[in-house]
């Protein structure tokens, strides 16, 4: 029985003072772990994709690029893939490239004061690095094969791998925010991250006009951003924000020489009163680094405001130029914000110069006219109104009759009929292999501005434009690619009629056009190991004798492969200059010319092509000698079927394996059968997407191809429905 006594003193010793919580002690000061900082960091530079393909860009531009290509998968969080053409890593770079704080732009502080690269703390690879998965692939000049190797937590998974590359770096940013739950779950929206990104390449494009960018989604034919190089950044941004953005800006320009320290020079666009917008767009970049400045943003929107309507905002591109000891660029993890001396003074002259062009501008405001037509309201059925459609003009639209109607379209690539069809030859291994190269799209280069300037060429490029048959013109730039109908021809359908096109024929021609205009400004292709010109050259001989087996004029064959590489030797000079034909003192041939990009010729057709250089040129005559070799060029290039027999249908009995006379039906010379599998399929996929869009880029078809079956056509829409219809 307990004692009410003892129960109140029980208590009473629980709440004494002496009984109290003690207090709690400071918490120690620890270091984190490298991994933990390292993370961190990387959170703060690599905020989301946009932040990724801005830093890779930017090591793009560094590089000396030309082009640059961006491909995105689910808003980047599933992929981002940057190629471009620059310099490349050097294979002893590999190792620490993805450390953080190594870097090629600065050795010490004193160097950010003069500091003319975009990148230069080293941390954007190694970020990546941290909240992702990267591979890189790249090649620097000279190099016979490049090297890829990929990186976690910013150090090599493997030692680098030898393998094929084109010119520069491409790098892969898998799987972006893979260890950070929370900020993955807050970018789920993709088409939100992948319309920044877009806005970004806009941007840099118009600014960058010396570079021709790219972006696309992974596995889309068409790219959201394609700009080309153009000496004119109004061309630029009309290629990238469209013509009614371009036709409606001016240019402005400001400058202060003051000795005080005051020191600029601006030039840009801005809009014009008959610009209209929901949505300002200003495009800034301080010593060609894209940056944002609200101060300045609010100034121009204060101009447009008193100026112009309240709907309407501008359209703002400009280029400040400081000198670099005036700017601050390490003042944001991600280098979007710039700290600038007497910042408060430049704003405030670039805001009185746009205002001054404003109001200028204001007294020549134009208004387009809306011709209104009245229709008159006619009482319709309720199913008849289900039928109307939601897009309401001022006139009616004029029905197309059904024998004209074209369901396919040339630059949707989905409605082509060949894609559904996947024939499957007989007898064929189990293991296909694939393409050797496997590319979704084809960059569209344009022809070089600046041409050669001997005449002979001139007359030439004249002499091609002059037999150009506009209908045939006409036809190859509105063309659709259906599919190969047999080796040499290709189905193609123009508007309601379909043709056969000989490939051979056009190909032959495209090549033989783009190296006239190509002529000395070629990129090359270096050949892995030189090729001894006499030997090639014997080779042709030996296989275009008919009776191969006899040994009577084999050293005639010698004598005459002997001169052909003296020859050619001889005018080993001219060849490298105009056609980047490299031919050593050795007579061995080590470049040929690149004449389409993503385009390499069958190689075994070099021996033929170098007879042809040595027996078929007229080597006295200027005019004659580069028509001459531009034609061989071209034979060369040209899409012809491949050597080995086509192993679909009959063809596949060709590598059958034979015992003396008897066949082995189910005998296969699998390894021949693969590399024949391999040419055919390439040759196809060549000419779907090489040739057919760099035809209606490049080519100007000779009135010769009306009439000497380049092109057949097979069947048309309006006769097949008269046809139809008495059935």
């Amino acid at each position: 029985m307990i004692d009410g006594s003892s129960l109140t003193v029980e208590m009473e010793e629980e709440n004494s003072p002496a009984t109290a919580i003690a207090p709690r002690e400071p918490p120690k000061i620890q270091r984190l772990e490298e991994s933990v900082v390292n993370r961190i960091a990387a959170g703060e530079v690599i905020q989301r994709p946009v932040s990724a393909v801005k830093e890779l860009v930017e090591n793009s531009l560094d590089a000396d690029s030309s082009s640059i290509s961006v491909v995105v998968k689910d808003g980047g969080l599933k992929l981002i893939q940057v190629s471009d053409d620059g310099h490349g890593i050097r294979r002893e770079d590999l190792p620490i490239l993805c450390e953080r704080h190594t870097t090629s732009k600065l050795t010490k502080y004193e160097d950010l004061f003069s500091l003319s690269s975009m990148g230069f703390r080293g941390e954007a690879l190694a970020s990546m690095t941290y909240v992702a998965h990267v591979t890189v692939t790249t090649i620097t000049k000279g190099q016979i094969h490049g090297y890829r190797v990929s990186y976690r937590d910013g150090v090599m998974e493997h030692e680098p791998k030898a393998c094929a590359a084109v010119k520069g770096t491409q790098i892969m940013v898998e799987n972006l925010f893979y260890n950070m739950t929370a900020r993955r779950k807050t970018l789920q929206n993709s088409a939100d991250d992948y319309g920044k990104i877009v806005d970004l390449l806009s941007r840099m494009a118009i600014h960058h006009n010396n570079v021709s960018f790219s972006c696309r989604k992974h596995g889309a034919v068409k790219a959201d951003v394609h700009s080309v190089m153009s000496p004119s950044r109004l061309d630029s941004i009309r290629s990238v924000y469209g013509v009614s953005v371009a036709k409606n800006l001016m240019k402005v320009e400001v400058s202060s020489c003051d000795p005080s320290g005051c020191t600029f020079d601006m030039e840009g666009f801005i809009s014009n009163s008959n610009y209209v917008s929901k949505k300002t767009i200003l495009v800034l970049f301080i010593n060609d680094r894209l940056v944002e400045c609200s101060a300045l943003k609010r100034a121009i929107e204060i101009v447009y405001a008193a100026t112009l309507p309240k709907a309407s905002k501008p359209f703002v591109y400009m280029s400040i130029n400081l000198p670099r000891e005036h700017v601050d660029i390490n003042i944001h993890p991600t280098k979007k914000e710039v700290s600038l001396l007497n910042q408060e003074i430049i704003i405030e002259m670039i805001q009185s110069e746009v205002e001054v062009k404003l109001r200028n501008a204001n007294d020549t405001r134009t208004f387009q006219e809306q011709k209104v037509e009245y229709i008159q309201s006619t009482l319709t059925s309720p199913r008849s109104d289900s039928t109307v459609s939601p897009k309401l003009s001022g006139q009616k639209t004029q029905k197309v009759p059904v024998n004209k109607m074209v369901r396919t379209d040339s630059s949707d690539p989905a409605g082509r009929l060949h894609a559904f069809l996947q024939p499957k030859p007989h007898n064929l291994p189990d293991k296909v292999s694939s393409l050797s190269v496997v590319r979704s799209s084809v960059r569209q280069r344009r022809n070089p501005k600046e041409t050669a300037d001997l005449s002979s060429v001139q007359e030439l490029i004249a002499g091609v434009d002059s037999c150009c048959h506009p209908g045939l013109l006409e036809t190859v730039r509105n063309c659709t690619y259906v599919g190969m109908a047999d080796d040499v021809f290709a189905l193609v359908q123009y508007n309601t009629h379909l043709y056969l096109a000989n490939v051979v024929n056009l190909s032959k021609e495209l090549m033989y056009q783009q190296t006239l205009r190509r002529f000395a400004h070629f990129n090359a292709i270096q050949l892995s190991d030189p090729a001894p010109l006499s030997e090639l050259i014997l080779l042709a001989l030996k296989e275009e004798d008919l009776d191969p087996e006899t040994d009577k004029n084999d050293d005639l064959k010698e004598r005459i492969a002997e001169m052909n590489t003296e020859l050619l030797k001889e005018k080993a000079e001219m060849l490298e200059e105009y056609f980047s034909v490299y031919i050593d003192s050795n007579g061995n041939l080590s470049r040929l010319p690149v004449i389409l990009d993503q385009y390499t010729p069958d190689m075994d057709r070099v021996p033929e092509f170098l007879l042809c250089l040595g027996n078929d040129v007229e080597w006295e005559d200027e005019k004659s000698c580069f028509q001459g070799v531009s034609a061989a060029i071209g034979n060369f290039y040209a899409m012809h079927p491949p050597l080995l027999p086509n192993p679909s249908g009959d063809g596949i009995q060709f590598y059958t394996k034979r015992d003396g006379n008897v066949e082995m039906e189910d005998n296969l010379d699998k390894d021949l059968l693969s590399d024949a599998e391999n040419a055919w399929a390439q040759r196809e996929w060549s000419i779907q997407h090489v040739l057919f869009p760099s035809m209606r880029l490049f080519l100007k078809p000779p009135a010769s191809m009306a009439s000497n079956g380049t092109f057949v056509k097979v069947a048309s829409l309006e006769k097949l429905y008269k046809i139809f219809e008495r059935c």
